[in-house]
């Protein structure tokens, strides 16, 4: 493992435990990657919204948060993790990984903050920027105009029309609790519906909203 934590970062592991307990799940042991991931998501949003803050001098702030908020979610941190090939290096209970953790958005997600955190507390700041600009890489550049999110065209969509604003309901959660998967629907009065998964409420609306303007044409 040590071996590809050189690779991956860049430089030999000071503290290589750090780096084992950000790859491990909280069905394994005590010592898991939760305390990890909060410090990594905070280390990751402020790197990639001062990225952006330089790459797009002339964009509002909502433009920004819209581009940050694509760029730090789950799926995309789990996308990251999979690229460096983080899979074969996760620590995980018989359990967690007969349910399937080893591929979970969630998990993986989680864990690449988790590894942004233990590589932060090693090397500092500049590092870890480094780090997530050649990682992200041309991520950063993939709209030509911020995104706009789902629920809020959703919600534009309905008004310009005169409609009633989305509805959004959970109708199905199921999976372990630690990788959960929520179906919600959207619907429009009675206009239209859709349904969509994910690993947690919003990012189910999310999937939702985004369905149902594909269905609408909007």
């Amino acid at each position: 493992m040590g071996g590809w934590v050189e690779r991956t970062f860049g430089r030999p592991a000071q503290d290589l435990a750090a780096f084992e307990r950000a790859l491990t799940h909280g069905s394994q042991a005590a010592g898991n990657y939760q305390r990890l991931e909060f410090l990594g998501d905070r280390v990751l949003g402020l790197i990639v919204a001062e990225w952006l803050f330089e790459r797009f001098p002339d964009e509002p702030e909502g433009a920004l948060s819209r581009r940050l908020n694509a760029l730090v979610t789950g799926p995309v941190c789990a996308d990251v993790a999979r690229e460096l090939g983080v899979v074969p290096f996760l620590r995980l209970g018989k359990q967690a990984r007969d349910d399937g953790a080893a591929d979970s958005d969630n998990v993986l997600g989680d864990v690449m903050e988790a590894l942004i955190g233990a590589f932060y507390r090693e090397a500092g700041l500049d590092a870890v920027r480094g780090f997530v600009r050649g990682a992200w890489g041309e991520r950063i550049d993939a709209h030509a105009k911020a995104p706009k999110h789902p629920k809020s065209a959703l919600q534009e969509w309905a008004a310009a029309r005169n409609r009633r604003p989305p509805e959004y309901e959970v109708v199905d959660r199921s999976g372990p609790n630690h990788a959960p998967r929520f179906t919600v629907k959207v619907s429009v009065g009675k206009l239209a519906e859709a349904s969509a998964e994910g690993s947690n409420k919003q990012e189910a609306e999310t999937a939702a909203a985004a369905a149902l303007l594909a269905k609408l044409g909007g």
